[in-house]
């Protein structure tokens, strides 16, 4: 297995995908990276050449991936909650962001449904 930016990168795929499993690298930033270093998007891992997996590494030492950029997401996510902007209120409430509705779904946000006992009423 070929390792890039601290990741197994998988044999049996494209390497267009392979690319896809380093965090901050989806597929138009892969198909952009290959494109740049003249690589096929449809040779599998398992066929790239010492020197073509030398100019992966090169190319994705200059993204911001894996850490860098988890940190960089976390920081924007921390400086949304400490200026008490709406979208950082429902991050911290663990709430959907992006305006989804919270009646029905977001259940993996929100937990499973507790029941709330009704009032007892007197019996005369």
């Amino acid at each position: 297995m070929a390792r890039l930016c601290g990741v197994q990168i998988p044999n049996e795929k494209r390497i267009v995908i392979a690319l896809t499993y380093i965090y901050g690298i989806g597929k138009p930033a892969s198909q952009r990276i290959l494109k740049e270093l003249n690589i096929n998007e449809n040779v599998k891992t398992k066929d790239l050449t010492e020197g073509d997996l030398a100019k992966l590494r090169d190319a994705l030492a200059k993204e911001q991936t894996e850490g860098d950029r988890r940190r960089k997401v976390q920081m924007d996510v921390k400086r949304l909650q400490e200026i008490g902007s709406y979208r950082g209120y429902r991050h911290r409430r663990r709430l959907p962001v992006r305006g989804q509705r919270t009646k029905t779904n977001a259940r993996t946000k929100r937990g499973r449904k507790v029941a709330v006992a009704g009032k007892k009423t007197e019996t005369k």
